[in-house]
C-alpha cells in the first residue's frame, strides 16, 4: 500500500492566493508522480473535521505549507499520529512572523519539532538559520516551478478596450498590504505626461478591504489604470501573454514569486522590487529590473517603454532561466527526496 502523505494549507484552490496556487501545483505534480495524498484546507474546514479526516485517512506523513498558519494544527496531529512533519515555509512566516514578537514563538516552535523544514530558495534558508541555527541539518531548499494551464483565453478587450499603441503594465497580485499594489501609481502617473501610451492593469481578487478601497479610490481618477478583479487560474496566462511588462511591487516574497516565475516563463518582461525573494529569480539588467524606490522604478518603465529592444532581451533571457532551473520534474524530485528521507519508500 502506497505511503499518504497528508498535506496542511491555509487556503487551497480555488483561491486565488499565492499560497492555494503553490500548493495545488505541488500536490498535481506529485500526484502524476504516483504520491498518494489529501490535501486539507484550513480555509473551508474547521480543525475538528480536518483532525478527524486526518485520524481516518491515517498518512504516513503531514506536510505543512506556513509556518504559522498551518503549522501548529499540523504539528499536534503529527505528534499524535507518531508520523513526522513537513513544513514548508512560504513566505509571510519566514519573512514577517519569524520577527513578530506576537507570533516568533509559535513559528519557532513548529519549525524545531518539525523533521524537515523546506524554503523556496536559499535567503529564506539564510533569514530562518539566523534565529535558529539548530535546524540547519533539517532544512532543505526545494526551488518552486511553473504549471501554468494555456488552454483557456481570456477576452481583455471586452474588459478593457486598449488603444493600439499602446505599453502595458500589469500587476498581477492579491490586493493586500504586503504586495505594495497602489506603489507604481505616483511613478507612472509622472510617465503618463510624456508616454501617454503606457497603461497600467490590476489583475487579481481583493484580500483586503482596507488596501482594496483604497486602491480603487486613487484609479477612479486614472484613466490609464484599471483593476479588473480575479482571473481563473486556468486564464491567467492570457493576460499576462497580452501585457508588455509584468509589475512586482511586493514588499516581500518567500523566496520566490509566482506571478514572477509565471511572467518568464511567458517570456515577458519584469520591473520587480528589490526584495530577497525577487532577487532570486531576477539578476538585474539581464532577467528583469528591479528597483528599490519611485526614482528607480520610474528609470526601469521608462527603459522598458521606450525599448522595445531591450524587452525581447530580458525576455528571452528569462524564459530560458525558467526552463534551465525552475523545472517541475526538478520540483516534485525535491519533494519526494525529503519525503523518502523520513518515511523510505513512498511505494
Amino acid at each position: 500500500m502506497p505511503a499518504r502523505v497528508a498535506i496542511l494549507t491555509p487556503y487551497g484552490p480555488p483561491s486565488p492566493r499565492g499560497n492555494a496556487v503553490t500548493v495545488a501545483r505541488i500536490a498535481r505534480a506529485l500526484e502524476r508522480s504516483g504520491v498518494e495524498l489529501s490535501l486539507w484546507d484550513l480555509s473551508t474546514r474547521d480543525e475538528a473535521s480536518i483532525e478527524a479526516g486526518i485520524a481516518e485517512y491515517a498518512p504516513a506523513l503531514i506536510h505543512a505549507f506556513h509556518a504559522y498558519r498551518a503549522g501548529p494544527l499540523a504539528m499536534r496531529l503529527a505528534l499524535r499520529s507518531r508520523v513526522p512533519l513537513v513544513v514548508t515555509c512560504t513566505g509571510t512566516d519566514a519573512n514577517h512572523d519569524l520577527d513578530d514578537p506576537s507570533r516568533a514563538e509559535v513559528v519557532q516552535k513548529v519549525l524545531n519539532a518539525a523533521g524537515r523544514v523546506t524554503v523556496f530558495h536559499a535567503s529564506i534558508a539564510d533569514r530562518i538559520l539566523r534565529v535558529l541555527p539548530a535546524i540547519r541539518e533539517r532544512l532543505t531548499v526545494v526551488p518552486q516551478s511553473v504549471d501554468l494551464p494555456m488552454g483557456e483565453a481570456f477576452d481583455l478587450a471586452a474588459r478593457w478596450p486598449l488603444p493600439p499603441e499602446r505599453v502595458l503594465f500589469l500587476l498581477p497580485a492579491g490586493i493586500r498590504a504586503v504586495k505594495n499594489p497602489a506603489f507604481p501609481l505616483a511613478p507612472l502617473g509622472r510617465l503618463v505626461m510624456t508616454l501617454p501610451e503606457i497603461r497600467l492593469l490590476y489583475v487579481g481578487a481583493v484580500l483586503n478591504a482596507g488596501v482594496g478601497e483604497a486602491l480603487e479610490r486613487a484609479l477612479a481618477a486614472l484613466p490609464w489604470a484599471r483593476r479588473i478583479g480575479a482571473v481563473p487560474h486556468a486564464q491567467i496566462g492570457s493576460p499576462l501573454s497580452q501585457t508588455d511588462v509584468v509589475v512586482n511591487s511586493s514588499v516581500s516574497e518567500g523566496g520566490m514569486a509566482n506571478s514572477v516565475l509565471v511572467a518568464l516563463w511567458l517570456g515577458r518582461a519584469v520591473l520587480a522590487s528589490d526584495n530577497e525573494g525577487n532577487r532570486s529569480v531576477i539578476d538585474h539588467g539581464k532577467t528583469g529590473l528591479l528597483f528599490r524606490d519611485e526614482a528607480e522604478f520610474e528609470r526601469g518603465a521608462v527603459a522598458l517603454a521606450r525599448d522595445r529592444e531591450l524587452r525581447e532581451r530580458l525576455r528571452r533571457a528569462g524564459r530560458d532561466l525558467v526552463v534551465q532551473k525552475y523545472s517541475a520534474g526538478q520540483e516534485v524530485e525535491g519533494y519526494k527526496e525529503v519525503y523518502r528521507g523520513l518515511i523510505g519508500a513512498l511505494a
